[in-house]
């Protein structure tokens, strides 16, 4: 099977992205695997495959498979990227776009500077629904990892994420407790996991640990989910530029039931094919 593909990235979180709508797809885990592979395949932290929507409210549906070959709810960077596929191919004219997610609808909307905005919903910080574990919905929770108490923020913008405040992401212990928190008991879906240095009310610095993917670059729902923790906690103003390893993002949300605006690049990097 030829696969026709475009390499994208969004501030460095890098993606295969796929047209499902004009060729036949039949992606099982081990070639997704292979195609995320960065020595014998494609290389990436994320495949994103557009497809027709079933719903009437929806322009196309948007699936998102992990670097491990699982499909995963939401990812946020992908979203940017999505729009500008949709576009370039020329799929679409609209600048605003209804998707369909695993999680729900999202409306990502190109900019007139290139940039992309996308509406990711009301934040979740209902234990049940993120899902996380604990008898109770405060905004601070002690997880227990390798013996060490930390304090982590629990919240799903559409997939579930844990993050903790550090003194410096550089020095932050993120991938040695990366994958603990990632696997802990008390996040049944498993979790991303955030590290967030916060510069002043309107900045921050951000590492993620993703969920089956490891740390990436940058990390659209990550960034979304350390603001609103951080706006939750006293910390941050309601508009916030979020600096990752990959580039900017600027994260927008007045708390309560509003959605939260997430503003970042979409770059095409190649077109290409490859045999499966």
């Amino acid at each position: 099977m030829t696969l026709k593909f475009t390499k994208m990235h969004g501030a460095g979180n890098d993606f295969v992205v796929i047209d499902g709508i004009r060729q036949s797809l039949a992606l099982t885990p081990e070639k997704l695997r292979f195609i995320a592979d960065r020595h014998f395949g494609i290389g990436c932290d994320q495949i994103l495959l557009v497809e027709k929507s079933q719903r009437h409210d929806a322009d196309f549906r948007y699936r998102i498979f992990n670097a491990d070959g699982g499909e995963v709810e939401q990812c946020g960077n992908g979203a940017r990227c999505f729009v500008r596929f949709v576009h370039d191919k020329q799929l679409t004219s609209k600048k605003k776009i209804v998707v369909e997610t695993k999680s729900g609808l999202i409306s990502p909307k190109l900019e007139d500077d290139g940039r992309v905005t996308v509406n990711m919903g009301a934040p979740i910080f209902e234990s049940a629904r993120i899902p996380f574990v604990s008898d109770n919905d405060d905004i601070t929770q002690t997880l227990d990892i390798d013996g060490l108490g930390i304090l982590i923020s629990a919240v799903s913008l559409g997939n579930p994420h844990a993050v903790q405040v550090v003194a410096d992401v550089d020095t932050a212990p993120v991938l040695q407790q990366g994958p603990s928190i990632e696997n802990h008991a008390r996040f049944p879906k498993r979790v991303n996991a955030g590290f967030m240095q916060v510069l002043d009310r309107t900045h921050i610095k951000l590492r993620v640990y993703e969920r089956g993917a490891g740390e990436t670059l940058s990390c659209g729902t990550g960034a979304c989910a350390a603001v609103v923790t951080g706006i939750r906690r006293g910390l941050l103003d309601d508009s916030v530029h979020v600096a990752t390893r990959g580039g900017a993002l600027t994260i927008t949300w007045l708390g309560n039931t509003n959605p939260v605006l997430m503003t970042g690049p979409a770059i095409t990097v190649f077109e290409g094919e490859i045999n499966l």
